[in-house]
């Protein structure tokens, strides 16, 4: 089998052929060093590439899978892990010159999980500065989105993104505060999910916002997202918010069948005049539903009126909790952030209390208008963003008024499940075209908190009835 052969198959594929010893797992880690050698100069999304240890890693789960021990469904599988993460001995930096030469002394609860299940970590990924989800922030360079170099991968988990999207990990790991997940899977054209607050654990990862924090999977296809979710989630007495619930076998919950299924599309996110969602993305968001139904699903329209405030409470909080965990670096470093940075941070110092105050009462009000539908219907869909991918202004600052306000109203689209605590997925749902690139479309699959199964198969329905996971972009 080429290189190019393993490293476009499915992570699912993948572990099945090395647990039957078609693949071995140093030829899978080799084939995709040699992919990072190849494309990562155009993309940048790794900050740290683990070679050595990845191939000592590699040789290990050989001996061991020779021998008949199988640690996991991920044993020998290469992953990519963003670099907000704690990585034992390896250097976690969160994409700021600040902690550039942090180096953590444990893994994090869900590296933990990963190494568990037997994955091999091949590095660490480019993030926007400290989270905060503007594409060109990070002290180790700008990363790009596969489809279009000058475009933005989606943010903050940039190079999770770019990275599984050029196929130079298996799958991955990001975080989602605001959407910095699902944002990456819609730019990128790859499944991304958001799993329930408190579903997975927050132990051993820089924190950005207490309250809206996640880690979740992004990843090629539904089963690939589904396995790496297992990997990592589950109850740590580390983390004080977690649930102590079961965790379901994800892959084992993606039958495909959701003949009876109600599904609810938030009318509000396709209104061009209300939430300035593009014509191709309310096609694309259109013609899915189409599909859904076609294999069984009741899809019906439904209006969520605080949609269109959802980004602006979500942005308040996190920028305010964001700020307050080491408000000593604007004091005594700020010259050591990016400009963007700079002003966000010092953004989240001067919100007004009251201000707070008033996003998390929005916060109550949109959880509780939402569950309330899920009442109703056992997912909600919408569209991942108003628009493609958009292309990356590298000026730093606020260009307008305008387009800070215009900002506001696109985190609406994946804000609004942040604020409601329960699971939401992205999945490509088409492309479009722009000169001589293809852009991937998004839709978002959300459901009940702890539901990732249901939203997972439902995903999966529709993805197995379309072939927008089967594209590549050109490198």
């Amino acid at each position: 089998m080429s290189d190019q052969e393993l490293i476009f198959m499915s992570a699912a594929d993948l572990a099945t052929k090395i647990k039957e010893k078609q693949i071995s797992p140093v030829e899978a880690v080799k084939a995709y060093l040699d992919r990072i050698t190849e494309v990562d100069s155009k993309i940048n999304a790794y900050i740290t590439v683990l070679a050595g240890q990845a191939l000592a890693e590699a040789q290990q789960a050989e001996i061991d899978i020779n021998a008949g021990l199988i640690k996991g469904p991920l044993h020998g599988v290469p992953v990519g892990v963003k670099d907000q993460i704690y990585t034992k001995g390896v250097r976690t930096s969160s994409g700021s010159k600040i902690r550039s030469d942090f180096v953590p002394g444990f893994d994090a609860t869900v590296v933990a999980g990963l190494k568990r299940s037997g994955a091999i970590i091949l590095g660490k990924l480019n993030m926007t500065e400290f989270a905060m989800g503007d594409p060109i922030t990070s002290a180790f360079g700008v990363t790009h989105n596969p489809w279009d170099l000058t475009r933005n991968p989606g943010t903050s988990s940039t190079g999770s993104g770019a990275a599984t999207a050029s196929f130079m990990c298996a799958t991955s790991l990001g975080e989602d505060t605001g959407g910095s997940v699902r944002g990456p899977a819609s730019n990128c054209g790859l499944v991304g999910i958001r799993p329930s607050w408190g579903r997975v654990s927050r132990y051993g990862v820089d924190g950005a916002s207490w309250s809206l924090d996640t880690i979740g999977p992004i990843s090629r296809t539904v089963e690939d997202c589904a396995l790496t979710l297992r990997a990592i989630a589950g109850f740590d007495h580390k983390d004080q918010y977690m649930k102590d619930v079961p965790v379901p076998d994800y892959c084992a919950a993606l039958t495909g069948d959701i003949k009876g299924a109600k599904i609810g599309v938030v009318k509000e996110f396709l209104d061009p005049d209300v939430m300035g969602v593009t014509k191709p993305v309310r096609q694309g968001v259109l013609q899915a539903t189409e599909v859904l139904a076609t294999l069984g699903a009741e899809v019906e329209e439904i209006s969520l009126p605080l949609a269109p405030v959802a980004g602006v409470a979500s942005r308040i909080i996190s920028a305010v909790e964001r700020s307050s965990l080491h408000p000593e670096w604007l004091r005594n470093r700020p010259n050591e952030f990016h400009h963007n940075t700079r002003v966000a941070f010092t953004t989240g110092e001067l919100i007004p209390s009251q201000v707070y105050y008033k996003a998390q009462k929005i916060r109550t009000l949109v959880r509780k208008q939402a569950l309330e539908a899920l009442e109703l219907f056992d997912v909600l869909i919408m569209p991942g963003a108003s628009e493609p991918a958009t292309v990356m202004n590298l000026e730093p600052g606020i260009r307008s008024k305008e387009v800070a306000a215009r900002a506001l109203t696109e985190a609406s689209y994946r804000g609004f499940f942040s604020l409601v605590s329960g699971p939401a997925l992205s999945i490509c749902c088409g492309y479009t075209a722009d000169g001589n690139n293809k852009l991937p479309l998004a839709i978002q699959i959300a459901g009940r908190p702890f539901d990732e199964a249901r939203v997972m198969n439902i995903a999966y329905a529709y993805e197995q009835n379309t072939n927008w996971h089967l594209e590549r972009p050109s490198l």
